[in-house]
């Protein structure tokens, strides 16, 4: 284990007051969380009609979940995608909340995917994590069917939607999958958690129920792939403060690791509308982004 990822595991014997106000991201909003996750379902329901090209396709048929994909070419001429994972500490929203940036990419040629996974506390955090790797081998196998360049495949998230798009960065998945190594061209993980130890010791503890082996297989800064894709880790200025550490590890992680890293903080932004930079093709966050699928093109 790395410097970084030990000092961030070493905040599981932080005093659980402290970790509680750390990681309350709700709390950094108070009274407007109602607000921002009605603007999740209003701007990705705004996308709907214009983009949707393929829906409630099941990826995976253990769990029986299911993506949807916009953007694609009325031509079959395969494109990029995005792979959007949502957040809610692994308990809340889903694909319907999730599209706000489809609309944006689409203009600049880009699909996007955007997936649903069962939540906790019905499923463990490993399953949810087997079922999202399942939704990337999915593409990876069946993605020209539905105008997707499987060779092209870009992935983001928020929160712990950034948590599980840490766990595809991961190592030592991907034979058992069939993908290969190299099946994530670039990442954009926003407000994430890399770590669970401070998880495991904080109140998310009361749905997730991590054991200590858990929490040393599901933090993906422990598991760092033997070749690692460029990556933008950002946040918003107005995070939590634990959230704020962990995107700043794991990005000093992945740079120490000698893979290509930016860190993006947005003035101006919380936790939570962060996601609505995204909207906005000029936005650094976009451009961000952009840079990332255009500069990986294959």
């Amino acid at each position: 284990m790395s410097v970084l990822a030990r000092m961030l595991a070493e905040e599981g014997s932080w005093p659980r007051e402290r970790l509680d106000a750390d990681y309350n991201a709700r709390a950094t909003v108070g009274d407007r969380f109602p607000d921002e996750m009605r603007a999740y379902r209003q701007t990705s329901d705004e996308v709907r009609d214009p983009w949707l090209t393929h829906a409630d396709i099941v990826y995976d048929s253990d769990s029986g979940q299911s993506l949807d994909i916009f953007g694609t070419d009325v031509s079959g001429t395969p494109r990029p995608v995005f792979v959007f994972v949502h957040g809610g500490y692994w308990r809340a929203l889903s694909k319907y909340d999730s599209a706000m940036m489809a609309g944006m990419l689409a203009k600049e040629g880009i699909a996007t995917a955007v997936i649903d996974y069962r939540l906790t506390p019905d499923v463990s955090l490993g399953e949810i994590v087997r079922e999202v790797r399942a939704s990337l081998a999915f593409l990876w196998n069946n993605g020209r069917t539905y105008g997707i360049d499987p060779d092209r495949m870009h992935i983001g998230g928020s929160s712990a939607g950034a948590h599980l798009v840490g766990t595809v960065l991961a190592n030592g998945w991907h034979e058992a999958f069939g993908v290969p190594e190299t099946l994530v061209k670039s990442a954009l993980p926003m407000s994430g958690l890399f770590d669970l130890a401070p998880i495991a010791a904080s109140f998310a503890q009361e749905w997730l129920s991590l054991d200590e082996e858990a929490v040393s297989v599901l933090s993906p800064i422990r598991h760092l792939p033997r070749a690692g894709c460029p990556v933008v880790v950002a946040w918003a200025e107005g995070e939590a403060p634990g959230f704020k550490r962990q995107s700043v590890a794991f990005a000093e992680a992945w740079s120490g690791a000698g893979y290509r890293t930016q860190m993006l903080e947005v003035p101006g932004r919380n936790h939570f509308d962060l996601l609505m930079e995204l909207r906005d093709r000029d936005t650094a966050l976009s451009q961000a982004l952009l840079a990332l699928v255009n500069q990986t093109a294959g």
